[in-house]
């Protein structure tokens, strides 16, 4: 009996192995994901900047062609003032070309203005891309680094399953399923060690009948409180 408890004891250490494997695996999985979320954030930041940017320039462009046709009213108007032969058609005229002028200073105005909002916006889209080339970098590499953890744990799982396997063939099909149904009852620790007359899986006093049985190691014996199977670490003390 001591050897199956020798040989539950190691496929359970062999077990936590994996468990932690798999979970190094995951953390690297959650790693790699927030680097391609950073990214994914950054290239949308920028995407968003530049349409940004794309939209003030055709509003300038609006502003240049509406700057255009004032300009072109205005010459027009002052043409036609020397054709002009009555007062009323001369006041009339000076009015068009007062309001096209004050038409060109407000668009004129409006184009400053776009013009330093465009100046701005390009120079942060230099600075943006620049972040987004670094963190691109910093991406493949810390993805390359942690698939290759990744892989490296697999391998480990692989052969830790090796062994685990041939522990297995040396137990019985039904042990195999009570200790694989602890552990999923008990969070991976279907073993548990009686230390001090006290289970220490859950803490709870062993009653001392069994307690005593545990040193004989004829049998297997379980935890009554939390049904994990009980280990004995302890040296059986000396008879008086």
């Amino acid at each position: 009996m001591k050897k199956k408890l020798d040989a539950l004891e190691q496929l359970q250490a062999l077990d936590l192995d994996i468990d932690g494997l798999r979970a190094e695996q995951q953390r690297h999985q959650a790693a790699i994901a927030e680097l391609e979320a950073t990214l994914s954030e950054r290239r949308q930041n920028l995407a968003a900047r530049q349409a940004e940017l794309d939209g003030l320039v055709r509003e300038k462009e609006e502003l240049d062609r509406a700057l255009q046709v004032e300009q072109d009213n205005i010459k027009r108007s002052e043409t036609n003032m020397k054709e002009i032969r009555t007062n009323k058609e001369f006041q009339a005229v000076g009015r068009e070309i007062t309001a096209a002028r004050k038409q060109v200073g407000e668009i004129e105005e409006q184009q400053l203005q776009l013009m330093a909002k465009i100046e701005a916006l390009q120079q942060e889209l230099e600075t943006l891309q620049t972040e987004l080339s670094a963190c691109e970098a910093t991406t493949t590499s810390g993805v390359a680094e942690k698939k290759a953890a990744i892989a490296a744990a697999e391998t480990s799982i692989a052969a830790t399953a090796e062994r685990r396997e041939t522990i297995c063939k040396g137990l019985g099909s039904n042990l195999i399923r009570r200790y694989t149904q602890l552990r999923e009852q008990r969070r991976g620790q279907a073993l548990a060690e009686a230390r001090d007359g006290s289970c220490t899986g859950c803490n709870m006093q062993l009653p001392p009948q069994l307690y005593n049985m545990l040193f004989k190691g004829e049998e297997l014996f379980f935890c009554p409180h939390c049904q994990r199977i009980l280990v004995l670490k302890q040296e059986q003390p000396a008879q008086g």
